[in-house]
């Protein structure tokens, strides 16, 4: 006999505001009293609309909608149950050997085939080997990288434990899987992946694995083509932005889809290209009233930088994965099989003002940069964000990025004196504000660039 699935939702918004739903109990309420296990089915399958977290007791409570702060100190390596996975789907395409003889040499030419049209700016098309190449070479680097900027919004309050969630352009789910391990397990996950490719098929499979309180459906589309129903807590575009014909239009979309209180996460690789498309296509939203949360600042009123934007950030590297390792192992070459870096570019957007750091300048006392070029050879006193780990080669003076959200060049810190006043250039995190007195301006015409030289002179606090 079906169940009386909406007897079992009235019960279960009855009571969900007294105490903890227990099925064993809610099941009593039910006029044909169906067994417990088909309550909880049901209970979960529409946990999501309901607002329920189901605790590892077996009884489901609303979520709080509390921030959440996790305790994040980095990523060492993607979970051995979603290596397990991508093994198994590798075994079930080629068999056991599938990283030696003709299955791993065609595994390992579609990957050079991808890395090659991804360094052109060429359109990837992803089949399904495609995909499965995809996972083993990009899967763990991108499951790390995600949940740095994730701390970027928990440190600032920006992520709850009851998010509904976009991903566009999910791929095999590097992202998503980040997403999911760096929130608390009772957090409440409604995950909506647009993904038109066979990624799909890959990612439905790592989904699997994934916690209780993860409620996934993918809606197998292209980003231009879907249409968001409602609105979004936390909307995610990974690696997809520099592969659309009309990005800003369609992240607008996006955008326009985000709750009151919610972010666009836009991430890309680091490398120069799509580094800097990515920070075109922020500059474009922001022009179109989208505010830039983060990384990168803006520190002077009614500024914004034009400069060339080429900011990235760079992590411990990422633990081999066993996939990863076997057919970089069955090749002359394994280095050009081997991706554990974490090197990416991302961008934090919002609809209601609300800046990483809230910061108005005056240009009473300190040097904005837009006006560098008026203080060439004199010291100057700056607020400024890091944007970048240390850009110089090895043996040289160390040499750091940094921004205040005015300049139309690129501007560096570089450090020539380190001394005890001025070590916070070094240590300070990727998007930390620094508060800079008597640094020397010069500008670098082989760079194209201004350089704040940091010497014995200089005194440089964490702001």
């Amino acid at each position: 006999m079906p169940v009386d699935r909406e007897a079992v939702l009235d019960s279960a918004k009855y009571l969900r505001g007294v105490r903890p739903l227990d099925p064993d109990e809610l099941r009593e309420y039910v006029a044909d009293q169906p067994h417990e296990a088909v309550v909880r089915q049901v209970l979960r399958e529409h946990a999501a609309d309901l607002g329920l977290v189901e605790r590892a007791d077996g009884t489901f409570v609303p979520a709080s909608g509390d921030p959440v702060h996790p305790v994040f100190d980095g990523v060492d390596a993607l979970p051995r149950e979603y290596e397990r996975v991508v093994e198994d789907l590798l075994v079930e395409r080629w068999g056991p050997d599938w990283h030696r003889g003709d299955s791993g040499a065609s595994l390992r030419e579609t990957i050079r085939r991808f890395k090659e049209d991804y360094y052109r700016q060429h359109a990837v098309e992803y089949d399904y080997d495609v995909a499965l190449g995809y996972a083993v070479y990009h899967l763990a680097s991108y499951y790390a990288a995600v949940q740095y900027a994730l701390a970027d919004l928990a440190e600032g309050g920006l992520l709850t434990d009851d998010l509904r969630v976009l991903d566009v352009g999910a791929g095999v789910g590097g992202p998503a899987l980040g997403l999911f391990d760096f929130l608390p397990e009772d957090a409440l996950v409604e995950y909506h992946a647009v993904e038109p490719s066979d990624a799909a098929d890959v990612l439905e499979e790592l989904l699997a694995e994934t916690g209780r309180n993860v409620h996934p459906t993918i809606h197998r589309e292209t980003a231009e083509a879907f249409d968001p129903d409602g609105e979004y807590d936390l909307v995610l575009a990974c690696s997809v932005l520099s592969e659309l014909a009309e990005p800003v239009e369609t992240a607008q979309t996006y955008v326009d889809a985000l709750a009151g209180e919610g972010s666009f996460l836009g991430l890309a690789p680091a490398d120069k290209h799509t580094s800097t498309h990515l920070r075109e296509v922020e500059r474009d939203l922001e022009s179109r009233g989208a505010t830039v949360y983060g990384p990168t600042p803006r520190l002077w009123p009614g500024e914004r930088p034009t400069d060339r934007g080429w900011t990235f950030d760079e992590r411990p590297a990422v633990e081999q994965p066993s996939f990863q390792e076997r057919l970089a192992g069955a090749s002359q070459r394994p280095s050009e099989f081997t991706h554990t870096e974490v090197r990416f570019s991302y961008s934090l957007l919002r609809t209601d003002g609300v800046r990483q750091h809230d910061v108005s300048l005056s240009a009473d006392r300190l040097l904005k940069l837009a006006d560098a070029d008026d203080r060439v050879t004199d010291r100057v006193d700056a607020v400024l964000a890091k944007l970048s780990r240390n850009l110089a080669d090895e043996g040289a003076n160390p040499l750091f990025k940094v921004s205040d959200g005015s300049e139309d060049e690129d501007c560096y810190a570089v450090l020539v004196r380190p001394t005890s006043l001025n070590r916070d250039l070094r240590r300070a995190d990727y998007g930390d504000l620094l508060s800079v007195e008597s640094a020397l301006v010069l500008w670098n015409d082989d760079e194209g660039a201004y350089n704040l030289v940091v010497d014995e002179e200089t005194v440089v606090d964490a702001a």
